[in-house]
């Protein structure tokens, strides 16, 4: 049956088609959808793991009892479960086990560009690169089989253009797969120096021999062209956009699989045209390949390794007509994302700016709080980073600063949980405040440990943010309604003035969640109003100044009351 599917559920159908029976993920843009749909097939267990370490490690379980397992991530997830990958590189798998990282060129939703070719390198795991939604299905398959055959985790990258673009796919029947019994080996799955000794040189054979499989496999194809004076390399997204700007002129060599590459194949390539030119996005994986093989190429030179390809570009370098788009004549305002109207982060935020605090920030939808006009937040590098920083910032003693983190239930449950032992270890006056709206807010409402919900939608263990932090030695833990401006400020004044550690937990749903019920909009009274814009400095999207009056737009506003609680002139109420 032919479908128009998404990458990202194509790569889910390509888990059920190849039998695979475990799925244990992170959310991460643009991975999330893999796993939702995976959890779709009742042939499939899937869960939500509380970091992308633990999913990597639970697959590779799954693994060695003998199924086929998977797990998913984005890029930066990767770096959190690099320390599992290196050594399952080393012990092989028992069933097959996939991983797929999610690139996200252009940054569309990630702290950075990262190429996440260099980990299957490092790792000396095989990668593969889909480049339309039907490779995503069929590499996913073939990827099962490479893991068995050459006793290996296998990567599939996507990318954001990949994972969230629509082409035609076409669906088969599942593999009835049966478990490999699990046998007890000492020497390939113990990890010790003596043994690993043994394991690397595995390691490099395995390598070898996938590069020799790489040199004849029906991933990598020559397409021909009739220009001969230009060669072009390429894989995943590039290769789209080489073909749409370039049809069939000049000939191209596509490559599916990223790591190994293969030597033979490409000096054959090489051979029968004039130049060389090497297109993808990033780094310049393939393009030192090339070099380091005797190739010579064009690449970086011409396409640099900063931000996503797009086709004008790739027109552009390669020398054919593109079109630069018509520059308008009026000025367009920015629109800078923002938190949502009723957003439980926004009054707390209000608080911590209006009390000066040095704020270290976290990954999630509350990184906004960084933008105009709460700018409350100083930095955000990773997941949980703000707890750790914050215990080496007051350690550090920053004369005259006070200071807190702020950090998401979710992302607190991912890998804030250590920093805070180490602040209850190492005992600094740090406060930590949770941030906790009930979901997995920035990736699109996931369930996580503390929600009392799974993957799929089943009642399951609640963690007890109180109890956990009084339980690692903090004694000093409060919950806050985010909406109550005064509560806030007294709770952080309080726990902030404290010579020992201590954790507020603001505690209201998020805004969206179909499970909250709001009171309803609430509106201004012009004839009280007197313009101050005192309602304006909390952000929210839904008030605005016309006439010199403040204005709520009743199509977006909840009724939180957050901004009523900022007019001295009692001009906004409900009854208003």
């Amino acid at each position: 049956m032919k479908k128009l599917m998404l990458g990202n559920e194509a790569f889910a159908r390509g888990l059920f088609e190849a039998g695979c029976s475990f799925v244990s993920s992170y959310p991460g843009t643009p991975s999330t959808e893999i796993t939702e749909f995976a959890a779709k097939y009742p042939e499939i267990y899937a869960e939500w793991a509380p970091n992308e370490k633990v999913a990597m490690e639970a697959a590779f379980g799954a693994s060695l009892a003998g199924k086929r397992s998977f797990c998913g991530m984005k890029h930066v997830g990767l770096n959190v479960a690099a320390d599992p990958l290196f050594t399952i590189s080393y012990t092989g798998v028992n069933g097959g086990m996939v991983i797929c990282v999610a690139d996200d060129p252009g940054m569309h939703s990630s702290q950075n560009e990262q190429d996440s070719r260099h980990y299957a390198i490092a790792a000396k795991v095989p990668m593969l690169e889909p480049s339309d939604s039907s490779e995503a299905l069929s590499f996913t398959k073939l990827a099962f089989e490479l893991s068995e055959k050459f006793d290996t985790p296998v990567i599939v990258k996507m990318c954001t253009r990949i994972a969230h673009c629509q082409s035609i796919v076409e669906t088969s029947d599942r593999i009835q797969m049966e478990d490999k019994p699990y046998e007890k080996n000492i020497a390939k799955y113990i990890m010790m120096p003596g043994m690993a000794k043994k394991r690397h040189p595995v390691v490099e054979q395995r390598t070898a021999d996938l590069t020799e499989w790489a040199e004849n496999a029906p991933i990598n194809r020559v397409e021909k062209g009739s220009d001969s004076s230009k060669g072009i390399i390429t894989s995943s997204t590039s290769y789209d956009y080489v073909k749409e700007v370039c049809g069939s002129r000049y000939p191209v060599l596509k490559l599916g699989i990223v790591n190994p590459l293969p030597v033979k194949l490409i000096q054959d390539f090489a051979s029968k045209v004039s130049e060389v030119i090497v297109v993808e996005e990033l780094d310049g994986i393939i393009e030192a390949h090339c070099n380091s093989i005797g190739v010579k190429v064009k690449g970086k030179e011409l396409f640099g390794n900063i931000d996503e390809l797009m086709p004008n570009k790739v027109a552009q370098k390669l020398g054919f007509p593109y079109q630069t788009g018509d520059k308008l004549e009026d000025q367009i305002p920015m629109r800078p994302p923002v938190m949502c109207a009723g957003c439980p982060h926004r009054g707390l935020y209000y608080i911590l700016k209006k009390n000066k605090l040095t704020v270290l920030g976290d990954i999630g939808c509350y990184t906004l709080g960084a933008t105009a006009p709460l700018m409350a937040t100083d930095t955000t590098i990773c997941m949980g980073a703000s707890v750790s920083g914050l215990h080496g910032f007051n350690k550090a003693g920053a004369a005259g600063l006070k200071t807190v983190a702020v950090i998401g239930d979710s992302t607190f449950m991912h890998s804030g949980i250590t920093g805070l032992v180490n602040i209850a270890y190492n005992e600094s006056a740090s406060t930590v405040i949770i941030l906790d709206n009930s979901t997995t807010g920035m990736t699109g409402h996931q369930q996580n440990p503390t929600t009392g919900f799974n993957l799929k939608g089943d009642p399951c263990t609640k963690i007890d943010l109180e109890a956990l932090c009084r339980s690692i030695g903090i004694k000093h833990v409060r919950v806050v309604d985010p909406y109550n401006l005064e509560e806030c400020d007294k709770a952080i004044k309080e726990e902030v003035g404290r010579k020992e550690p201590s954790v507020i937990i603001s505690r209201r749903p998020c805004a969206l969640l179909k499970t909250v019920k709001h009171p309803g909009p609430i509106s201004v009274d012009s004839s009280k109003c007197i313009g101050c814009k005192a309602c304006m400095n909390i952000g929210c999207p839904a008030i605005s100044i016309v006439d010199k009056k403040a204005v709520i737009d009743a199509t977006q506003c909840v009724g939180c009351g957050v901004c009523s609680q900022l007019c001295r002139q009692n001009a906004i109420s409900k009854e208003a």
